[in-house]
């Protein structure tokens, strides 16, 4: 494994070594390959230097580039790319073949003789196979073009799977047509009365296609037990009233923000004073007709059904639950996926697979309710909070984000292993898991600003190989600088956060 400063890849490959100059990359520069991945890249050179390239498909001539697939060359969504006075790269499989060229893209710079790519030999596939980001639709609410763009924009980083949080007690954001009201009567508000809004099933299915085809997976979430307030605005027989706890009333003075009302909407940002019905069946009924539904709509593997925060509950209503809701998801014919406390319960559905939220050294029961999961045939997603949660402030005084799990810069973001949170077999983690909570963002340009450049570390922690050479800060630091022009290109709004020397070119 080794690599160069000279290579400002992020997250570092597995094997790269630098060439010397660059390979000219002008208007007769050539792209040949039938894969969709040939017009991905022909757009993506478009955006970042003006220059657009030619399809082609007879022989390769110096200066072209040559995409093709061999399953022969790297594991899965691995690939080889070797630039010199041509450029080849050569995916396992068509995943492969679009990560190498988002590591093609942050190859390709400016200098006074123009564009060109940098020369270099890699070979590269990533360490684990879950890379997810997660964006909270629900505490706010971004449209299908904003959802698109995110998806654009951590897809470059590597990250294969996106967790959409699609109901919590500010709103709910998905049509369910045997279930109408949800939409109709819950959706129309967000935190702090923001507007709303939701996904038809063909904006749903549009997001879903979009981010296949840039190898993304969708894990749907319907937050259940608790987080369900809005349930309870569209159909108040399914929820129980309001349980205030004094975390709840002490947040609810402190931010100026209302308590939750039965069948109002709810505006805050307070946690634990929601459940559905646990003891009528009726719920039972509204929860499979949900996940029969999301599931009809979500071709990938996964459904999650939350099961954080459920602090109105007694335990013994919480495990006959989230028993009954993972066998409900097995049913429908996908993995059930919950957050960690879902593991207190010894009947969840065998295989299904956790979430660690709880932080980097476990506290409480946290690390034995994620063991569960294990114990149970299932496996885990780390998202340990004080160092994935991309809603962390980066420092107390940064305007954007909260801070109850920890105040998060660039380098703390970085510093953390997944293998040495939990005491589990190291084939039991999938990967890792980086979400934004959308509390105190409305925007995308919001989101951005918190996502990026944290989403890098979290990328280069799940794909790169933890004994890599450049798998140190000083060297992080400069690669992630490196991307400013790139990003810049693709209009994320990135924080320039002071520890990084970002890179005008």
């Amino acid at each position: 494994m080794v690599l160069t400063h000279s290579l400002p890849l992020v997250p570092v490959p597995a094997s790269a070594v630098a060439g010397d100059g660059r390979m000219p990359l002008t208007s007769a520069t050539r792209v040949h390959g039938d894969s969709p991945a040939a017009a991905q890249l022909i757009d993506a050179v478009e955006r970042r230097s003006g220059i657009r390239l030619s399809p082609a498909d007879d022989a390769t001539k110096p200066g072209d580039i040559a995409l093709r697939i061999d399953a022969s060359v790297a594991e899965k969504e691995g690939y080889t790319l070797r630039i010199g006075d041509e450029a080849e790269l050569v995916g396992s499989d068509e995943a492969g073949l679009f990560y190498g060229i988002q590591t093609l893209l942050q190859l390709l710079r400016e200098d006074e003789a123009g564009w060109g790519l940098l020369r270099a030999d890699i070979a590269d596939a990533p360490r684990f196979g879950y890379r997810g980001v997660m964006l909270d639709v629900a505490r706010h609410f971004f449209g299908v073009d904003d959802v698109k763009k995110f998806i654009d924009s951590t897809s470059a980083l590597k990250f294969n799977h996106l967790h959409l949080h699609l109901s919590d007690d500010q709103g709910w954001r998905i049509q369910i047509g045997s279930w109408p009201l949800l939409t109709e009567r819950a959706s129309s508000t967000s935190a702090n009365g923001d507007p709303g809004g939701f996904y038809t099933k063909a904006d749903y299915r549009s997001i879903v296609e979009y981010a296949a085809s840039r190898h993304m997976i969708v894990v749907p979430e319907i937050d259940l037990p608790g987080h369900t307030h809005a349930i309870g605005v569209a159909y108040p027989e399914l929820v129980e009233a309001p349980v205030m706890n004094d975390n709840l009333i002490s947040d609810s003075e402190r931010l100026g923000q209302p308590l939750p009302v039965a069948g109002e909407r709810y505006l805050g940002w307070g946690v634990g004073h929601s459940s559905v019905r646990i003891r009528e069946e009726g719920t039972y009924d509204f929860v499979r007709d949900v996940i029969r539904e999301l599931a009809e709509m979500t071709p990938g593997p996964y459904l999650h059904i939350g099961g954080d925060e459920s602090h109105g509950t007694t335990q013994e209503d919480f495990d006959h639950f989230v028993e009954r809701a993972t066998a409900i998801v097995v049913e429908a014919g996908k993995v059930p996926v919950a957050w960690h406390e879902v593991g207190a319960a010894d009947g969840i559905a065998e295989g299904t697979v956790g979430q660690y939220w709880g932080m980097t050294t476990p506290q409480g029961t946290h690390a034995e309710e994620a063991a569960h999961f294990v114990e149970r045939g299932g496996a885990l997603i780390l998202s340990p909070a004080d160092a994935t949660y991309l809603d962390m402030k980066y420092d107390k005084d940064y305007p954007l984000g909260q801070d109850w799990a920890a105040l998060i810069d660039v380098r703390s973001a970085y510093a953390w292993e997944p293998t040495a949170v939990l005491d589990v077999p190291d084939d039991a983690i999938l990967g890792v898991e980086a979400p934004l909570w959308s509390e105190t963002v409305g925007t995308l340009t919001e989101v951005e600003q918190l996502v990026f450049p944290r989403a890098a570390a979290q990328a280069e922690i799940v794909w790169s190989p933890k004994d890599a050479p450049e798998r140190t800060w000083d060297s992080f630091r400069v690669r992630v600088g490196s991307l400013s022009p790139l990003w810049k290109a693709e209009g994320i709004s990135y924080h320039p956060a002071a520890e990084i020397p970002w890179s005008r070119r």
